[in-house]
């Protein structure tokens, strides 16, 4: 066999890359999904609001979906690269910023591309993101941020020991 041959043989098809970021995307989903139902329900009943509308979870899954997107989009863009001299949190941590910068961006497209949609300004429309108020961006960049970073380790210690170390780490191991 040659190198060539080997090399092909070697390399997953394009159906297992599909399913990698399939998994990806739905289990970053899920994490986020779960992130932003609890930001929900507290700021539901923080306005004492009652009944709680289910559409407000549904909502928040909606844009867990758009942020997972958001993040592997950053992710393919500025792929997360662990150095062990600065160990995980050194090296992810300018990656981290990196990574708000770019979804809270999107964000703001997401905006401005949904007022098109119905019927506003594009530029209006992203301004309107956070109700117009910076500190508001602010405070949802700091949260976002909370909820990306643990992610983000997570990824980074699964690079540096494997998939099969961290899950026994985190799990037990299965003997």
């Amino acid at each position: 066999m040659t190198n060539s041959t080997k090399n092909l043989t070697n390399k997953p098809g394009l159906k297992i890359k599909l399913e990698e970021e399939m998994k990806k995307a739905i289990s970053l989903s899920i994490y986020f999904g779960i992130w932003f139902c609890a930001i929900t329900f507290m700021a539901a009943t923080a306005l004492e609001e009652r009944p709680i509308p289910l559409a407000l979870f549904g909502f928040a899954l909606i844009k867990a979906g758009l942020s997972a997107k958001f993040m592997l989009i950053a992710q393919a863009a500025y792929p997360i690269k662990v150095d062990k001299k600065n160990g995980i949190v050194g090296s992810l941590l300018i990656e981290s910023i990196v990574y708000i910068i770019v979804v809270i961006a999107l964000n703001y497209l997401e905006a401005g591309v949904d007022g098109l949609i119905h019927g506003k300004e594009f530029i209006t429309s992203m301004t309107a993101f956070g109700g117009g108020d910076p500190l508001r961006v602010l405070a949802m960049s700091i949260v976002y941020w909370l909820i990306v970073w643990p992610y983000l380790i997570f990824v980074g210690f699964n690079k540096v020991v494997g998939n099969t170390e961290t899950l026994a780490v985190l799990f037990g191991s299965k003997k």
